[in-house]
């Protein structure tokens, strides 16, 4: 579930509406071609919706001046980033998709095998079209 990545490289600064409703289209556009129900536009409108107190909470209060830049935290910093949003959107992903609290731990080895597969390749991708500093 590479399309995370969109959302992790959204312009921060950018009106935070238009952003959740990007993230629906998003998610909208893969359910429609996956015939997942609306599934998919559920976690990306939760992750979208979440995404400025999970800055916080990994950055502080410094993303919210107007020089921050994704680019210039630290890489121990981004993966957290990422792999939060990784994390809340597999569980919202996994637990409407399997509907059920009783199977709570095929929810959660479910999140953790698929969000570690996320986080690789988000890793991967990113490296691929990141710009080197020399």
């Amino acid at each position: 579930m590479v399309y995370i990545l969109f959302l992790y490289w959204y312009p921060i600064k950018e009106n935070r509406a238009a952003f959740i409703g990007l993230g629906f289209l998003l998610g909208i556009a893969i359910d429609f071609f996956s015939d997942t129900m609306a599934i998919h536009a559920a976690s990306t409108i939760t992750i979208a919706y979440m995404r400025p107190a999970i800055m916080r909470f990994v950055f502080g209060v410094n993303f919210e001046f107007q020089s921050f830049k994704l680019s210039n935290t630290t890489r121990v910093q981004q993966i957290t980033y990422l792999a939060l949003l990784i994390i809340v959107h597999h569980l919202v992903f996994f637990t409407l998709e399997i509907f059920s609290l009783a199977n709570f731990l095929l929810i959660l080895k479910k999140v953790l095998a698929t969000g570690t597969a996320t986080l690789i390749l988000c890793l991967l991708f990113g490296s691929l079209f990141s710009v080197r500093k020399e």
